[in-house]
């Protein structure tokens, strides 16, 4: 087990260039790390050995921990378990679902209420005058399925969230064994659930894990839980959800605060770290760290935009990846 990263101000780089007429209009800083399935380093840029709060970017991490701890639910409600989801009404059916499983009900969800998160579903509730609810917060999914992995084991539910409780705590053991570093610093996420620090490197080593884990392994459960289901995970009008639909066999997650991971079946992983923590860079440099990881052109050409640059050290050396 390596020592936790440091917890410093991260030594970004800059990665991505804002074209206006073919001029550089701004430049977006960041950090982003290439692992092979050795967890060699096949590429990285900025600082990838620093602390930070990978968001919910940890989330596969995190039901992998709560299937290792128990969890048994079918596939779709198992990539709920690892999704930002956006809202939509088979999402909120899914996390219903779960909190049946458990005995729960929507009030005994500890992250606060919300609004759908995809810009189509809040609108549509606004319009119809409904209040934000719990159940529609992008992480009811990760905390119904926490409710469930608690009851299941037969702890307390009052306190899931809190970092001492058994269940943060196995989850916190899962965190530092699949990333191979201590945790840096506790926190708590937006949704109220404790924010495990490690660095950038440590998260694509962790799902690196994940994806290429070995049949019958909880890890293996949502990796294949999420390819199957990548709507579940995101949402149908969501980049991470279109980018597992066009590359086989990947798997990804983003956070707030511009974190992205991804991984291929065979462990290679990329993990991403805009500085400033808007999201526009973070899929122009996802997607050039997937390029570089040996994701055919052709896969990612969807994906791109001509007002982005990626710097020449980020750009794949096969050349501009085709625009459709």
């Amino acid at each position: 087990m390596n020592p936790a990263p440091p917890v410093a101000v991260p030594a970004h780089a800059p990665l991505v260039h804002v074209l206006r007429d073919g001029m550089v209009e701004s430049v977006h800083h960041g950090s982003v790390v290439v692992l092979a399935p050795d967890g060699s380093t096949l590429f990285q840029a900025g600082d990838v050995d620093a602390a930070c709060y990978p968001r919910s970017a940890a989330k596969p991490v995190q039901a992998a921990a709560m299937a290792r701890l128990g969890l048994s639910l079918p596939p779709e409600l198992l990539a709920l378990t690892a999704a930002s989801h956006s809202g939509e009404p088979f999402h909120l059916e899914g996390a219903q679902r779960v909190l049946a499983a458990s005995g729960s009900t929507e009030d005994d969800l500890g992250n606060p209420a919300d609004l759908p998160f995809d810009p189509v579903e809040r609108d549509r509730w606004i319009a119809a005058g409904r209040p934000a609810r719990k159940l529609a917060h992008n992480c009811s999914g990760k905390h119904a399925s926490m409710l469930l992995t608690a009851r299941e084991n037969g702890w307390p539910t009052e306190d899931y969230l809190d970092p001492d409780h058994p269940l943060q705590r196995g989850i916190a053991a899962t965190v530092e064994e699949l990333t191979g570093q201590r945790i840096a610093h506790v926190a708590a996420d937006g949704c109220g659930a404790p924010l495990f620090a490690v660095s950038l490197r440590g998260l694509a080593t962790a799902v690196g894990r994940i994806a290429r884990a070995p049949g019958g392994s909880p890890e293996a459960a949502v990796a294949r839980a999420a390819r199957a289901h990548p709507e579940m995970v995101a949402g149908t009008r969501r980049d991470a959800t279109a980018l597992m639909r066009a590359v086989p066999g990947l798997i990804a997650k983003d956070g707030f605060e511009a974190v992205q991971v991804a991984a291929l079946p065979d462990g290679t992983a990329v993990a991403v770290k805009i500085a400033d923590g808007t999201d526009r860079a973070r899929l122009p440099v996802t997607v050039a760290a997937l390029a570089l990881a040996g994701v055919p052109r052709e896969a990612l050409a969807p994906f791109t935009d001509p007002r982005f640059a990626v710097v020449d050290a980020l750009a794949d050396p096969r050349g501009p990846v085709p625009v459709h």
